[in-house]
């Protein structure tokens, strides 16, 4: 028996498969996905040892934002250069043109735009992602793909929006070439400037958006267990109150686990409500 879709069933179907969450195609060989998240928890663990290791290199010298070579500085470098630049910075407009003109992580070369920040800089909670996408390269804005699309659908179902009450960043500022998973060099050097964003925005809730986000803000892994839990986040003298939820892109592949973003969305209202 041979089933006959029109056009418009075939799109309506994928459709369906899209905003349910499927995002590959069964294919002949059989795949252990348990063994996949086990190496994906593996690699985010050497990780977050990388950025420590690199967080504790000393800069040995000034450090210059290009070689005369017109190559990025070796990583250490980078990094002491992408430090000093960010204490430098004095506003959020200031650290804006100080990143875009950063000449220190190859991934600018690679990357259409800056994406630097989106929404209400007076907003009372800040979320903070990993790296920008094809849509967010585009457009010079964070989240405004399909996961972006979702953000925006959670941030109103508890009374919040990006036009007048949330403020949005990601840990690195420039488009990973194919979306891969930034290096731990790349998050490093990145690093002091969402830092440096967080201490002038000053927010009053910080949400920590990810995996990513989590481990290299607040230090903490295993985001199914650390999400929905209320912490702190040190920045310029004072204690900003942190959570941690799930990645819009991880619940589009996994809806079932929308339950627990919405959990997380609840305590957040509730925080702002205090």
């Amino acid at each position: 028996m041979t089933l006959s879709l029109t056009p418009d069933e075939i799109e309506a179907l994928l459709v369906f498969y899209r905003d349910a969450g499927v995002d590959v195609a069964v294919g002949e060989d059989p795949v252990d996905r348990f063994a996949e998240a086990d190496a994906e928890a593996a690699r985010r663990r050497e990780a977050l040892a990388a950025r420590q290791e690199a967080a504790r290199a000393p800069a040995l010298a000034r450090p210059q934002p290009v070689s005369a070579a017109g190559a990025p500085p070796a990583p250490d470098s980078a990094v002491a250069a992408a430090r000093e630049a960010a204490r430098s910075a004095k506003s959020l407009d200031e650290l804006r043109a100080i990143v875009e003109a950063f000449e220190g992580c190859a991934l600018k070369a690679t990357a259409s735009r800056t994406v630097f920040e989106d929404g209400a800089r007076d907003a009372r909670v800040m979320f903070v992602g990993e790296a920008p996408g094809r849509e967010e390269d585009m457009e010079g804005r964070p989240f405004v793909g399909k996961s972006g699309q979702l953000l925006d659908r959670m941030l109103a179902s508890v009374g919040l929006d990006r036009q007048t009450n949330a403020y949005i960043a990601n840990i690195i500022p420039w488009r990973p070439p194919g979306n891969r998973t930034p290096t731990p060099q790349e998050i490093a050097i990145c690093e002091p400037f969402v830092r440096r964003q967080i201490e002038l925005k000053a927010p009053e809730l910080l949400v920590c958006v990810g995996a990513p986000s989590t481990e290299t803000l607040l230090g903490l892994k295993g985001i199914m267990k650390m999400r929905g839990r209320m912490t702190g986040y040190e920045a310029g003298g004072r204690t900003i109150r942190a959570i941690a939820t799930l990645h819009p892109a991880y619940l589009l592949r996994s809806p079932i686990a929308k339950r627990l973003a919405w959990r997380d969305m609840l305590t957040i209202r509730k925080t702002l409500e205090l």
